[in-house]
């Protein structure tokens, strides 16, 4: 197939390359690109007639696949795409808050729906911020969560991601200054150690946090991170005794992806509030939902707005709103919790090669979720033209390189990314070929 580089551009590519900006790129020396032509089932079709096995569920999106019928389906039938949501409502909108209290831990029975993750973040935050001054504590401004998260690209989800590791360091002089406690242990570390540290940040500050936010279990873009779910019962236990709000950001985390629904059922945990996106339509379209219990919702009424200061412009969308509710209904239909474990094992096995490879620290499962992390940063054109040679789209970052594949993929799928993964790792330590 040949690498995105030296293939010939066409009009469109070369139009791309000097005016498009793609994520986490420089439009003076933009990276290569490749031309999706079609998508179906778990593949992408390429202009240059190959297929790609999409192993990133488009960001962790796209949960069951391409061209979908029950989904296409779900977006013949709106009667209208978009209304405005301030004054008016629909039978779409509140069907899926509907099904999001039933699905989501008990006590999580409001529901505001936005229009991205990063947005979601945004309004969660808001509405902690709301709530300690509707209960006469307007002086907790700050935020307390941990080293390694990542919580979106806007300026208040920016402030709360790794300040010193993540990808908004640059930004940190003019974001607002958040609490960051030590990143939490792996499963099986010092999780008595790591609540000590803690514990003692949140009494140092008790007087000024609002609320904890955290990513439950699994740290997404900033790290890959798997760590002790026993950490989430110390982060409720802390924000009950503070009067604080616990957060959980189940963008990433949601929807079966770590093995259980939601990231905070391996700790038993019910949040505050909670976050929740990306899979939510099932990768169609884009939009996002921020739960609340009542308690928080009353809070947030006491304070001197009376109402929560927040409401994008496509809130509520009406396609969006009914392509969720029918992914959610195949999520269930598929059983996912069974898609999920059988990923896993197949990942376990696809990936264990690479603990051996050269350069590698670490080789992380969980749920439909590996990871390996190597020992420095890998080149992501090399990284990810190794994995198309062998059928397989990857997007590696940092020192990682890691798959969340649709819950769709078959076995042999599963297998085929499992090589591809070692592929680009072997590619991304040249020498790791000749010592293997």
């Amino acid at each position: 197939m040949g690498s995105a580089a030296d293939r010939a551009d066409t009009p469109l590519l070369a139009f791309d390359r000097e005016h498009v900006w793609h994520p986490y790129t420089s439009l003076s020396a933009p990276s290569p690109v490749r031309m999706v032509t079609g998508a179906r089932g778990v593949r992408l079709s390429l202009d240059d007639g190959s297929e790609l096995i999409d192993a990133m569920s488009s960001w962790w999106a796209a949960i069951h696949g391409y061209g979908v019928p029950e989904l296409d389906a779900a977006l013949r039938e709106v009667d209208f795409a978009h209304v405005m949501f301030g004054g008016l409502t629909h039978a779409p909108a509140i069907r899926l808050a509907q099904r999001l209290v039933d699905l989501a831990p008990a006590g999580l029975d409001r529901v505001f729906l936005a229009d991205s993750g990063s947005v979601s973040v945004e309004v969660a935050l808001k509405i902690a911020l709301q709530y300690q001054r509707g209960r006469g504590r307007p002086e907790r401004t700050r935020l307390l969560t941990v080293r390694g998260g990542y919580h979106g690209d806007t300026f208040g989800a920016m402030s709360v991601c790794d300040p010193v590791g993540g990808m908004h360091s640059m930004f940190t002089d003019v974001l607002a200054p958040q609490v960051f406690a030590p990143r939490p242990p792996a499963p099986g570390g010092d999780v008595e150690g790591w609540a000590t540290e803690f514990r003692s940040l949140a009494d140092d500050h008790r007087d000024e946090v609002a609320a904890i936010i955290v990513e439950p279990v699994l740290q997404g873009a900033g790290g890959m991170w798997v760590y002790d779910p026993a950490c989430l019962q110390v982060m409720r236990e802390v924000a009950d005794e503070h009067g604080l709000l616990l957060v959980l950001d189940e963008i990433a985390t949601g929807f079966g992806r770590t093995g259980e629904l939601w990231g905070a059922d391996h700790a038993g945990v019910r949040p505050d509030l909670m976050c929740v996106g990306k899979a939510l339509t099932g990768g169609y379209l884009t939009l996002a939902a921020v739960l609340c219990t009542d308690e928080v919702a009353r809070g947030v009424a006491a304070s001197e707005s009376g109402v929560l200061m927040h409401g994008p412009t496509f809130m509520g969308n009406a396609l969006a709103c009914s392509v969720a509710l029918a992914s959610l209904d195949l999520l269930q239909a598929r059983d996912w919790r069974a898609q999920a474990a059988r990923i896993e094992a197949g990942l376990r096995s696809g990936l264990a090669p690479c603990a051996d490879l050269p350069g590698v620290t670490e080789v992380r499962v969980l749920g439909a979720v590996g990871v390996v992390q190597l020992d420095e940063p890998v080149d992501v054109v090399t990284v990810t033209d190794a994995a198309a040679e062998h059928g397989v789209w990857l997007r590696p970052f940092r020192d990682l390189v890691y798959t969340m594949p649709p819950y769709a993929c078959t076995d042999a799928d599963v297998a085929r990314i499992g090589e591809a993964v070692t592929a680009g790792v072997t590619a991304a330590v040249p020498t790791a070929g000749m010592l293997a």
